[in-house]
């Protein structure tokens, strides 16, 4: 199977050319079948060619191919060599755990689909979306080098545009009154700042090495000693930018909370196995580069740890279901970029993986309360739902003891190997800064779940008499994500836990990729780690006990609280005021600029064009009049011109 991994991006493909053509004349079951099949037919390829690569030895767990020379550059790096890019895929350990993910996941969300847009317009048009994005973000993974990476890359970004932006004629935001379609506008653009920068920087490492395959890229890097740290420097930064926008890290998550305007499935194939995570992953594929540049890795880490935090706080205050789990996303995105920049990679990519399970549950979760109460998505108008449906508050309930790092579910072994990573790296802040996120993230997710599942109703009668359990074309999806939730992190189980034993399938599977970027790891006792796990794990359970507080045993406390504290209840309410600091700083003075430009355009470029044009037209006009086609009126004419002149030289 491993010489097959070439179809593996291109299997979604024939389901947009199937749905794309005879999509509006097929029915949505064909539809459905359509799109989720050939994304089970890229999950069995892709299984097949791990299975094949796992029998090799583990230094040999490499493939490459290539469909030939992509762009002959000509010459350029140090030596003028004639650079040319393949367009080639490449499956090692990295990718295959990328691949498999995707097309898990995602297929889970294609099924989900199904049931969720049963009812909506323009069915066939959301599962070619679906199957696009799909395509290219498994392009994006399986990318040899860093250009064909970058297609996948511009692809995704084209695909979340048309996907927030699907039901493009509805409002969105009250607040900020935007609309579906603004949403999708502005999630396209803020990635557009990264990607520029991501451009940048591979034109950088073009220029010095002469190549933009990983492999090569971290060899050069590796020979080149300390005689290009600055560029190296300068390359990391660059590549982060690009990441930042792709992985909505500070400053450039804005557009994540509003791609909730898409629909739920959307959401949870965006924040979960796909688009997010891109950033995550290829900081962690060029690995080879940023232990070259420690400078780079420090401003990963403050970035990953104050995004954690940043992103935390505004979701304690969040109303909506789907804001309050993206708020999440970018803390959760933020432990993994920490864990990036403090050398622990394989936390970071085990992190992903597991924050893909109960993340895609959560929001597939939220799908369901949704569809259940027909569009309700105010969690201050909900509660009680665990009786109605009880297949989705369980499921939930996982995913939330998952997120919030409780043992033994998935979360608690890639966060606590996150916060290890911090420690026994020496960046005590970093740690401190994530054990405080962990807390949060505890308070709040389980305040999003009382306020949902239990107590008594605060919304419309009516809508909870007609609350209904999901289809089992929805449920089925949710209860996999559960197992997996629950189970995911026993992969990744560590030696502390397991009596000195080294269980930790995971890492072996991953180190060979990254295993030069955790060689700088320092040893501590086993006690302390046992000892800082038991301490997040009490950080997480204080945060639940607060929410349990606030929400169950005194559920008119948070009012009264809010109002103890307004400063700082309306800086998190209000998102820091940062869409309207940017609107201030950025968007106004640009529309100034812009209308003074097009004022400029109108009056004074058009003028002088214009002016110019009727000053010929008159004085054509005039000429016209003495256009007579007489001879003799213009011999008259050519008399009294000599006789002008006559007069005026003997004057």
């Amino acid at each position: 199977m491993l010489k097959l991994i070439g179809l593996i991006p291109v299997l979604p493909l024939v389901g947009v050319a199937i749905n794309g053509l005879f999509g509006r004349r097929m029915s949505k079951r064909a539809v459905g079948l359509v799109g989720c099949g050939v994304v089970l037919a890229a999950l069995i390829v892709s299984a097949g060619a791990v299975l094949d690569l796992s029998h090799l030895p583990a230094d040999a767990r490499y493939f490459e191919t290539s469909f030939g020379t992509w762009l002959p550059l000509g010459p350029a790096g140090p030596h003028n060599e004639a650079v040319t890019i393949d367009w080639g895929f490449a499956l090692d350990p990295l990718s295959a755990i990328m691949i498999l993910v995707v097309t898990g996941v995602g297929f889970l969300i294609h099924v989900y689909s199904v049931g969720y847009m049963a009812h909506e317009e323009g069915f066939a048009r959301f599962f070619v979306y679906l199957n696009l994005f799909l395509s290219m973000m498994l392009t994006l993974v399986l990318g040899s080098n860093l250009l064909v990476t970058f297609v996948g890359w511009e692809g995704v970004g084209l695909c979340s545009y048309l996907l927030i932006g699907f039901f493009y004629d509805r409002p969105f935001d009250v607040r900020t009154g935007l609309t579906c379609a603004d949403a999708g506008r502005k999630a396209f653009l803020v990635n557009r700042i990264g990607d520029f920068a991501f451009v940048i920087g591979m034109l950088y490492l073009v220029t010095q090495f002469a190549t933009l395959h990983y492999r090569t890229v971290a060899t050069a890097v590796a020979g080149a000693g300390d005689t290009h740290h600055a560029l190296l420097v300068a390359v990391g930064l660059l590549l982060f930018i690009g990441a930042c926008g792709k992985s909505a890290q500070i400053p450039l998550y804005v557009w994540l909370p509003d791609a909730m305007a898409g629909p739920t499935p959307v959401s949870a194939l965006i924040h979960a196995a796909t688009m997010v995570t891109a950033g995550v992953y290829m900081v962690t594929r060029m690995s080879g580069l940023y232990v070259h540049a420690p400078e780079a890795m420090g401003v990963i880490a403050a970035v990953g740890a104050l995004t954690a935090v940043f992103a935390a706080t505004m979701g304690i205050t969040a109303t909506d279901i789907k804001k309050v789990l993206a708020y999440s996303t970018v803390s959760q995105l933020g432990y993994m970029f920490a864990a990036a920049g403090v050398g622990a990679w394989t936390a970071a990519i085990f992190h992903l993986m597991t924050h893909a399970f109960f993340k895609a549950l959560l929001f597939l979760g939220a799908g369901s309360v949704i569809h259940g109460q027909h569009g309700e998505q105010d969690i201050t108008k909900m509660g009680g739902l665990r009786t109605k449906m009880p297949v989705t508050f369980l499921t939930f309930l996982v995913a939330t003891l998952a997120i919030s790092g409780i043992v033994p579910l998935a979360g608690f072994f890639s966060k606590d190997e996150i916060l290890w990573g911090a420690w026994s790296g020496g960046n005590k802040i970093v740690w401190g800064a994530l054990a405080f996120a962990a807390g949060l993230t505890a308070f709040y997710m389980f305040r999003l779940a009382f306020l949902v599942f239990y107590g008594s109703y605060r919304g419309e009668h009516h809508v909870f008499d007609h609350a209904h359990e999901s289809p089992r074309s929805m449920t089925v999806p949710l209860s996999i994500l559960a197992v997996l939730s629950a189970v995911g992190g026993f992969v990744g189980i560590p030696a502390a836990l397991t009596g000195g034993k080294d269980l930790n399938v995971f890492h072996h599977w991953l180190a060979p990729a990254v295993a030069v970027a955790e060689a700088g790891a320092e040893e501590h006792s086993v006690a302390l780690e046992v000892g800082l796990m038991g301490l997040a794990l009490a950080i997480a359970l204080t945060g639940i006990g607060f929410a349990w507080l606030v929400y169950r045993k005194r559920p008119g406390s948070a009012g009264a609280i809010a109002g103890r504290f307004r400063p700082v209840y309306a800086l998190w309410r209000n998102l820091y005021w940062v869409d309207e600091l940017y609107e201030a700083v950025i968007l106004k003075p640009f529309y100034a600029v812009s209308r003074f430009f097009a004022g400029f355009d109108r009056w004074v470029v058009d003028g002088l064009v214009n002016a110019s044009a009727i000053g010929t037209d008159v004085v054509g006009q005039l000429l016209k009049l003495f256009q007579t086609g007489y001879v003799r009126n213009y011999a008259l004419l050519f008399l009294m011109g000599v006789a002008a002149i006559l007069v005026y030289l003997t004057v």
